[in-house]
């Protein structure tokens, strides 16, 4: 792992910072070591020094006091006291510098061994020297000075059979040489120190060196691979993966880094479908409202054509009656059969007046709910007679036969308004005369069937010779004020409604109409209305 070497090689760079410290440490605790005990060896080779001085300074004043010269009294006990008092100090210098020679392991026994028996030596001899020094009288005329400066000099410069002048002289040299050899030993320690220092720092920095390098060639591929692939994501190359080659800290960046690359692929997929969804629904609706304004659109234009044929249609039979009126009215008195024959011909177009008002307000309602029905169960073969009787008059006029439907065996029951069926039926018939071709037939039937599901029917079935309908028109014939090529050209004066509101009063009916016709051929409109009980004897398999 990255972090663990990473973690094992700052420990190391600090392990050896601190190595570096405490050897530092310990040369200098070693110099300084080196350092007192020079100090120490230094005041012991200044104190016998001074002590050989202040002795020769006392026999100076004791050759005084043989010469009779007077010397004060008190310089004696001071140089006595000052005898003593080096002795005392030199022997604690000498116990400080067995501590150091003994942690050092600089100073070997045997001189530690002579400097302390010297300095016993110097304690006793001077011991006896204050003795003969306090029974020195000045000679006497006549005395021997020779021979009283040699005992003089004997006391000062013998003790216990050793050169007390040699021991001085020896314990000098001996502290001068240690001095020297810790000095030596203290700029010994000082270069090792120095070496060491700058040894182990050049070795720090080239550890440093060789660790920046390791880390920053093992952090350049992974961190370039990152950048590239965070460049790649930030332009929108979702497909891009960063190779995982290695499975280190980088390695756990790297796999989160392509989990959310894949994850944001999902998102866009996801977005990018439901955008597409969106326009589909979009693109849709807009069909959706584009085809219903080009509908309205057809409609308002057919709505416009509509008010132009009523206007027509209805200024046409208002003048009629006026005009059979105001003919019945004019000149001399006429015969009964002509007032009567021209009362049939106001009635027979008030009814067709009637008629075209019956579709205006059937227009007029728009729908089906808009329709007042009042359904009761009756016998549709009533109203379908009643139908085709009041076609015949139309029928004879379009030089048309209408055979009537015969009557069921067993009466039938349908779930109807009486006046509504009989005006559905009549839509039909009229539809059918009036698209007849003079001396055509139009044959009306009524029977019980069954649909597809087996459930019963009464069907109504207005068959005719007549122009026939179109493949094209077909689909349209249902839609209020459509009128097709054939229709237009048979019959200028229609106003595309009948069996538009047919279809309407069907639906309300809960029934249907159906229509199949070929140009030329005719046309056959079937109404089928639900049964309320279905008679076995008449029904037939459609």
């Amino acid at each position: 792992m990255f972090l663990k070497r990473l973690t094992i090689a700052l420990a190391a760079l600090a392990t050896a910072s601190v190595l570096q410290g405490a050897a530092a440490l310990w040369a200098l605790s070693v110099a300084n070591h080196h350092a007192e005990h020079g100090r120490v060896t230094g005041d012991i080779h200044l104190g016998f020094v001074e002590l050989s001085a202040t002795k020769q300074r006392l026999r100076t004043w004791v050759s005084q006091a043989l010469l009779g010269a007077g010397p004060a009294p008190d310089e004696r006990d001071r140089l006595e006291q000052e005898l003593s008092a080096k002795v005392e100090q030199l022997r604690g210098l000498a116990q400080q510098a067995i501590l150091l020679g003994n942690n050092l392991g600089v100073e070997d026994r045997q001189g530690q061994f002579e400097r302390q028996e010297a300095l016993d030596v110097l304690a006793r001899g001077l011991a006896r020297l204050g003795k003969a020094i306090d029974a020195v009288q000045p000679l006497p005329p006549g005395a021997n000075a020779r021979e009283a400066w040699d005992a003089l000099t004997a006391v000062f410069e013998e003790s216990e059979g050793r050169n007390l002048r040699t021991l001085i002289a020896q314990s000098i040299a001996r502290a001068a040489s240690s001095v020297e050899r810790e000095r030596a030993a203290a700029d010994r320690t000082l270069r090792l120190m120095r070496t060491m220092w700058v040894g182990s720092s050049v070795a720090l920095a080239l550890a440093a060196l060789v660790m920046a390098a390791h880390f920053a060639r093992a952090l350049r591929r992974p961190i370039t691979e990152l950048t590239t692939g965070a460049e790649a994501l930030q332009r929108g190359e979702l497909d891009h993966r960063v190779p995982t080659q290695s499975h280190d800290e980088f390695a756990t960046v790297v796999r989160s880094l392509n989990a959310m690359a894949t994850e944001l692929k999902q998102h866009r997929q996801r977005e990018d479908r439901a955008r597409l969804k969106l326009q589909e629904l979009v693109d849709e609706r807009t069909s959706e409202l584009r085809t219903a304004l080009d509908s309205l659109q057809q409609a308002d234009a057919r709505r416009r054509q509509l008010f132009a044929d009523i206007s027509h249609e209805l200024r046409s039979p208002t003048t009629a009656i006026r005009g059979e009126a105001e003919v019945a009215l004019r000149g001399r008195q006429r015969a009964p059969e002509e007032y009567q024959e021209a009362l049939r011909r106001i009635v027979e177009v008030s009814r067709q007046l009637g008629l075209v008002i019956d579709d205006l307000l059937t227009m007029a309602r728009g729908d089906i709910d808009a329709l007042a029905l009042h359904r009761l169960p009756l016998d549709p073969a009533l109203p379908v007679q009643e139908a085709v009787v009041q076609s015949m008059p139309l029928a004879r006029e379009k030089g048309v036969q209408l055979l009537a439907p015969g009557v069921p065996a067993e009466a039938l029951s349908v779930l109807a308004d009486a006046q509504r069926l009989r005006q559905l039926v009549l839509l039909l018939i009229d539809n059918a005369v009036r698209y007849s071709h003079p001396q055509g037939e139009v044959r009306v039937s009524l029977q019980a069937v069954r649909d597809e599901h087996g459930r019963g029917h009464c069907e109504v079935c207005v068959v005719d010779a007549g122009i026939g309908i179109s493949q094209d028109d077909l689909p349209h014939i249902f839609e209020r004020n459509y009128r097709g090529a054939l229709a237009r050209l048979h019959r200028a004066d229609g106003t595309g409604l009948g069996l538009a509101i047919g279809a309407v009063l069907a639906r309300a009916h809960g029934g249907t109409v159906v229509v199949d016709s070929q140009p030329g051929h005719g046309t056959t409109a079937r109404l089928r209305l639900p049964l309320l009980s279905e008679p076995a004897l008449l029904l037939n398999e459609p």
